[in-house]
């Protein structure tokens, strides 16, 4: 027979306090980070204890949180291994982060509504992007080196290869509570002029393209791969976009195909000034969103420093991996038909 559980004094104390005043004010308002935790974990503790063998493997099947990816682990390590030497050459440092994050990582400098996050009971979050988490140690690192010298100009290259999960339902096809990403920031001083921006801008392109070239063929009759920008300042950073970013695209990688993309809506109150597309197409048609970026703020928030500049961009390693897939299951079946 198990022993009755030992009253904890601290919980108590808790306890009363969540009673007094409402208690999703308590909750959200009054009670500290860590009586908040005391209190949540008392009370997953008992809702853990009352799960049985049965209700656990019920709870596997159906919860869309906790299957396995159907992308097999090889594809992705070879992947992960091929993004991490390749992003050394362009001046990233790779870093493998933790799987959480501090609670509002993705709510207070992104804007991103809390409810597509997984808060957990522990006062943090399970990263839902790796560009957030890598944003938190751009700025750490801008800190130091500001502190040697205030008006360093010095830039941060930093690349993760992350597993995120996401709250929110998703309706497109391969999409998935948990998927593999890579992220990339670059954090600097403003230049002017949008310098910064576009120069962060078409290095973070070109890295994606890079990485992309060394994946799939980039060819006319193969694997096609076109570049969208858009100036989200009503035309004001057109002219140094299409000098600094289309053009440079266009002489640099006569394989892909750019230009501006003025219909696009998304990312508007995300990125600041500017943003960027790449779209995959496989060999038999099927085209997919593949990686997505720009310039944000965010630096210049946590280091309260308007000063400070940061470029992000997200390449779906696991969309990736399927489209390799599918090209490759239409292949075998244009083999077949032959």
């Amino acid at each position: 027979m198990t022993a009755p559980e030992e009253p904890d004094p601290h919980l108590g104390r808790v306890l009363r306090e969540a009673r007094s005043g409402g208690l999703m004010a308590a909750l959200a308002e009054r009670l500290s980070p860590p009586d908040l935790q005391t209190l949540l974990l008392a009370a997953f503790k008992r809702r853990a204890a009352a799960v049985t063998p049965a209700r656990l493997m019920a709870q596997y099947a159906r919860n869309r949180f906790t299957g396995p990816s159907d992308v097999h682990p090889a594809a992705l390590a070879e992947v992960e291994l091929l993004l991490h030497r390749r992003l050394a050459g362009h001046g990233f440092t790779s870093l493998t982060l933790s799987p959480l994050c501090p609670l509002g990582t993705n709510s207070a400098v992104a804007t991103v509504d809390q409810h597509k996050v997984v808060s957990t009971v522990r006062n943090t979050e399970v990263v839902a992007d790796a560009t957030n988490a890598l944003a938190l140690e751009c700025a750490v690192r801008r800190q130091d080196l500001l502190r040697t010298d205030r008006r360093s100009r010095l830039p941060v290259r930093l690349a993760a290869v992350h597993r995120v999960v996401r709250a929110q339902m998703f309706d497109s096809p391969g999409m998935t509570a948990h998927f593999t990403l890579l992220g990339m920031c670059t954090a600097g001083r403003d230049e002017g002029s949008f310098r910064f921006e576009t120069s962060a801008l078409a290095e973070h392109i070109t890295a994606h393209i890079d990485v992309l070239g060394r994946l799939v063929d980039l060819a006319p009759h193969s694997w096609r791969l076109h570049v969208s920008v858009t100036d989200l300042t009503d035309g004001r950073h057109r002219a140094a976009l299409r000098e600094h970013v289309l053009e440079r695209i266009a002489r640099e990688h006569p394989e892909v195909t750019a230009g501006f993309d003025d219909d696009r809506t998304r990312g508007r109150g995300y990125y600041a000034g500017a943003c960027f597309e790449l779209r995959l197409t496989t060999p038999g048609g099927e085209a997919v969103s593949i990686a997505d970026g720009g310039p944000t703020r965010w630096t210049a928030a946590l280091m309260a420093n308007a000063k400070e500049r940061l470029m992000v961009s997200g390449l779906g390693v696991e969309m990736l991996a399927r489209a390799q897939a599918w090209a490759a299951a239409g292949a075998r079946a244009g083999d077949a038909d032959r």
